[in-house]
């Protein structure tokens, strides 16, 4: 569906739904390849539009979701969210702020590529070949996803809202197993031409080191952290520290911070939707505009993200800054999603590594959870890649590690970042396709608390 389709859709279904109510008109075109032992394992492929209406009646707020887009699906969906509103409402008045009102239109970002929007599956094919080919040059075995998708958002409300988007990602994530150590490398772009799967399967083959990995005892070491390892830090940040709603509750690790240092003066973070290399957006999930807002400046906590709802919660004139990441506000509250760590002097991580004495090199977190939200106190493992240094040198292969530490803490820490910057996600998409990153470089802190490990190999998969 062309954007146009998108936006008369929403406007059928607000029309249909009555006063008070909004609509978000998805198309999603998508492939996703796995593969594994140097084998593809699995295809899919998505094109379908959603249509999500939301209706709002004396403060009580009700969302309801279709994939039917004729005229009685349209009209179905916009007349079960309004009931659903209607009955809340019968309990009495809610607290619910109603429809952010339309504002500034959105602006234009470069965040779409037609080669990548047309979904060829000889794309995923040419990728996975030139990975085969690369691992086995290396004599490893290669898994992983390799996954691009086009996605056209409209959003239309009775309050004045007309938006609409287009955007494109793709996405390669390359694990190589050499006798059971596994080296990690991924690849993230707007454009599905800008992933080379060769290049992926050469660095993480050479992290897969067939040498005997040392053991590294518990406590704390100063650490090389490759953009992987960061952007997983930034992204607990963003909703352990940024959020509007847990802020306007006292529930953020922000909380009575504003306007004082969280982090050393090297750190300078901010929501950036039109920053090069980012996966732009154009506008939130209430079609509130986006634009760049500045965190932490210089090392002090400057701003949290807001939807509608927790802005209306927060008070005190606060406003929207385009962060809803649902209709009405979702209940975990908003975040920041092109999340941008600006980058120092150093020329790479050969370069972080030379003034540490012992220390570690971690390309990737993996399995992390928070311990501690307040204190965005995390705990997970280092591994797919993690070294010694040593004598300033990156040297022998460590088995996995434990590290059990605060996201503000290492940014507190933080010493030295590299000049070249990296847009990196997650890139597993489980629902509806809503790809996200964080640009940031590799970063050498002066101590990441290590907490314990394995003490043997782990198993191949």
């Amino acid at each position: 569906m062309t954007g146009e389709e998108l936006l008369d859709l929403g406007e059928r279904a607000i029309r249909a739904a009555g006063r008070d109510a909004l609509a978000v008109a998805v198309h999603e075109r998508s492939l996703l390849s796995r593969f594994a032992r140097s084998r593809p394992t699995q295809a899919t492929a998505v094109d379908e539009v959603e249509l999500r209406v939301l209706a709002v009646r004396d403060g009580h707020a009700a969302v309801a979701v279709t994939t039917q887009t004729d005229a009685d699906g349209v009209t179905a969906v916009a007349r079960r969210a309004a009931r659903a509103a209607e009955a809340a409402a019968a309990a009495g008045p809610g607290d619910h702020p109603g429809l952010p009102a339309a504002g500034e239109p959105s602006q234009p970002h470069p965040g779409f590529d037609r080669p990548t929007a047309a979904c060829d599956p000889r794309q995923a094919g040419a990728a996975l070949t030139d990975a085969f080919a690369a691992a086995a040059d290396r004599g490893v075995e290669a898994a992983g996803i390799w996954t691009a998708g086009a996605v056209r958002p409209a959003v239309a409300s009775t309050a004045g809202v007309r938006e609409t988007d287009a955007v494109t990602d793709a996405f390669l994530r390359v694990l190589c197993d050499r006798g059971g150590r596994t080296g990690f490398a991924a690849r993230a772009s707007t454009a599905a031409g800008d992933l080379d799967a060769a290049a992926a399967v050469h660095e993480a083959a050479a992290k897969a080191s067939s040498e005997e990995p040392a053991q590294l005892a518990p406590g704390e070491y100063p650490a090389v952290l490759e953009p992987d390892a960061v952007g997983t830090l930034l992204e607990f940040l963003g909703a352990l520290a940024f959020n509007g709603l847990a802020h306007a509750e006292g529930r953020s690790a922000l909380s009575g911070r504003l306007g004082t240092r969280v982090a050393a003066a090297t750190i300078n973070l901010s929501d950036s939707p039109r920053f090069p290399g980012t996966l732009p957006r154009a506008f939130d999930a209430e079609g509130v505009a986006k634009s760049p807002l500045p965190l932490i400046e210089d090392g002090v906590a400057n701003r949290v993200v807001h939807d509608t709802r927790s802005a209306a919660i927060a008070g005190d004139g606060a406003r929207s800054t385009g962060h809803a990441i649902a209709p009405g506000g979702a209940p975990e509250g908003p975040l920041p999603r092109n999340l941008v760590l600006i980058g120092g002097g150093a020329a790479d991580v050969d370069e972080l590594a030379g003034p540490i004495e012992r220390g570690l090199y971690v390309t990737r977190f993996w399995y992390v959870n928070p311990v501690h939200p307040r204190r965005t106190l995390l705990t997970g493992m280092a591994r797919d890649g993690t070294f010694l240094i040593e004598d300033g040198r990156i040297t022998r292969p460590l088995r996995d590690v434990r590290f059990t530490d605060e996201a503000l803490g290492l940014l507190d820490r933080t010493e030295a970042l590299t000049a070249r910057l990296r847009l990196v996600c997650e890139g597993e998409f489980y629902g509806r396709r809503f790809a996200t990153g964080v640009v940031c470089p590799a970063i050498r802190v002066s101590a990441l608390r290590v907490t314990g490990g394995s003490t043997a190999p782990r198993p191949r998969s």
